[in-house]
């Protein structure tokens, strides 16, 4: 594949003299735009669902800032609701789902085949990014990973350790598997519909991968990833896939073999330069500054975003925070760091 994208290239392997640059969630509260355009949308939800006013708090980061790759906004939370899961936010707080717990709550869910319907704005989003975003800007889809979806519709909402998804994991395994299972179909039809519509690169978002330990990091962290992705490369040999097992510690080695994705991003809470040694060796890596320093800014944000380039800079590298970049992030700090990877 020949392609001047420079987040193509480094996912293939290539090592660049300057690596590419995107943050995740950097079409966020943030950014003035943004909340601008949320406030048109009227709530959040109703901002995913329209593909016009998603695609312009796509567009925003990359207008201001030229980033190397746009992220389609949307919610890892659209694939519950479209499997019948109920979804509401509320504001300060965070999101809410109707609560899963046993079978009965798994077989009350709606078939993998009729998700798209509920899911057509986000194709729709795609597609008007693929015609709107600058030729060099490679346009990056997304779903989360299966544990942590399970997670959130376990407990009804997010949670500080997961403890009810592992209850259901222990208590009730054939459930839990069967919630998982569905999870990892739906994710398989929903990404491959966001590649259909013109998504050039997928990204699995694992956030909750650090609460699994041992086998079950195996089974509900390595496996179901491996399933998606390898179903995938099926449908799309050439669609590069990024996997972003959080907080996997020692477990993100041989991760990128076990699941067979392109890439593996990195959170802030590993040593660039342990990575570069253990995890680079296997192809491209993510990461990994952390988010603290978008609203800090000063000399610390230019000595560790160095830092990290210098440690990647043997090999493919894209380069982009340890986690997503937070409400109280100063914007000058993003151009900050930008100017700071681009010009040393």
């Amino acid at each position: 594949m020949t392609t001047s994208k420079k987040l193509l290239r480094a996912l293939a392997g290539e090592t660049l003299d300057t690596p590419p640059i995107w943050m995740m969630r950097q079409a966020g509260r943030y950014l003035p735009e943004y909340r601008a355009t949320r406030a048109q949308a009227g709530d959040f939800l109703k901002l995913c669902y329209n593909p016009e006013l998603a695609a312009e708090v796509t567009l925003q980061p990359i207008r201001r800032y030229g980033f190397d790759a746009a992220i389609l906004f949307a919610d890892i939370l659209l694939l519950p609701q479209a499997l019948g899961a109920d979804l509401w936010f509320v504001t300060g707080e965070g999101p809410r789902l109707s609560i899963i717990s046993d079978q009965s709550g798994v077989d009350a869910l709606g078939s993998v085949d009729n998700i798209h319907e509920t899911l057509n704005p986000i194709y729709e989003t795609v597609r008007i990014l693929r015609q709107e975003l600058p030729e060099e800007t490679t346009l990056i889809g997304f779903a989360g990973a299966p544990w942590t979806v399970a997670t959130y519709m376990i407990a009804g909402r997010g949670t500080p350790d997961q403890a009810p998804a592992h209850a259901m994991r222990v208590g009730a395994p054939e459930a839990f598997d069967a919630l998982m299972e569905r999870i990892t179909l739906g994710t398989i039809e929903y990404l491959s519909k966001q590649i259909d519509a013109g998504a050039e690169v997928v990204k699995i978002f694992d956030s909750w991968a650090g609460s699994l330990k041992g086998e079950a990091f195996d089974k509900y962290a390595i496996e179901p990833t491996r399933q998606i992705i390898a179903a995938l490369k099926v449908r799309h040999p050439n669609t590069p896939i990024i996997a972003f097992p959080r907080e996997g510690g020692d477990k993100y080695i041989g991760f990128a073999k076990a699941t067979g994705a392109d890439c593996v991003a990195l959170d802030n809470s590993v040593d660039a330069a342990w990575a570069a040694q253990h995890l680079q060796v296997d192809g491209c890596v993510q990461g990994n500054l952390a988010s603290r320093h978008m609203v800090t800014g000063g000399q610390d944000l230019i000595d560790d975003t160095r830092a990290i380039v210098k440690a990647f800079s043997k090999g493919p590298h894209i380069f982009n925070l340890g986690h997503g970049i937070t409400p109280d992030a100063d914007p000058e700090n993003v151009q900050l760091m930008i100017d700071t990877v681009r010009n040393g």
